[in-house]
């Protein structure tokens, strides 16, 4: 009897019962893995803000400044010129397709000379919800992309189409920049002090302030899409809430 509640006990001493207590070395590695996520995602906001949106800025003011291409214009004189061609297509179907969480719009389109292929729409209007088998219109090719089809004046872009959207861009950015700021102090205070760390604990304050992250970027990415205020405006008005969110669950969490 004696010899079994000292097992016991020994036991319960090592951990073994219940959850095992962490230890400096488990803390210092977990302290290693958040500073290469921090790495990895400040390399993602590093390739948005040098990349990705310098990107697309310039292919859709590209898009934008480009003109019409001359009549019987070569492929060659194309590419250098970086024209808009104007095609007459026939439309072979127009689907919607419910199967997955947003409905997807795609028009099969064919020419005279048996080529056919598929246009994808975001939205069923303004033209798409009109289109039926048969129906002509034209087709506006930039860089080998259907960008846009025309019938009888109404036209409508497809999801090829150069956006001005780059407020999405700036907030997955951002995102990456202040997911890799949190994960790199907590880290930190890991390494420092793997057995006092706190308030640099998950629960409540690293959770609280990963979803504060989600929630601003998110909040304020999508309305400034709408609204079409330039993406510049995203990081100025995530930073300082973040900031501020963040200095008010340290003090909380003290």
């Amino acid at each position: 009897m004696t010899t079994t509640r000292a097992r016991a006990r020994a036991r319960a001493t090592a951990g073994i019962k219940g959850r095992p207590p962490s230890t400096a070395g488990r803390t210092r590695r977990i302290g290693a893995l958040l500073l290469l996520a921090s790495v990895a995602s400040m390399t993602l906001c590093w390739f948005t803000f040098t990349t990705w949106l310098p990107h697309d800025r310039e292919r859709y003011r590209d898009y934008r400044a480009a003109e019409t291409c001359p009549a019987r214009v070569t492929v060659r004189e194309q590419r250098q010129k970086d024209c808009l061609v104007l095609g007459r297509l026939t439309v072979v179907k127009a689907v919607t397709d419910h199967g997955g969480k947003t409905p997807h719009y795609e028009v099969t389109l064919k020419d005279r000379d048996l080529w056919q292929g598929e246009v994808d729409f975001s939205d069923p209007e303004p033209l798409f919800e009109r289109l039926r088998a048969g129906d002509r219109v034209t087709a506006t090719v930039w860089r080998r992309d259907i960008t846009a089809l025309d019938r009888d004046g109404v036209v409508q872009s497809t999801i090829d189409a150069p956006r001005d959207e780059l407020q999405m861009n700036a907030a997955f950015g951002l995102l990456a920049a202040l997911v890799a700021a949190e994960a790199a102090a907590f880290g930190a205070a890991r390494l420092v002090s793997p057995r006092s760390h706190a308030p640099f604990a998950w629960d409540p304050y690293g959770r609280r302030l990963l979803l504060t992250i989600l929630l601003a970027c998110c909040g304020v990415g999508f309305p400034a899409v709408w609204a079409g205020t330039p993406w510049w405006t995203v990081p100025a008005i995530v930073v300082p809430v973040v900031a501020g969110a963040a200095v008010v669950l340290y003090r909380r969490g003290r």
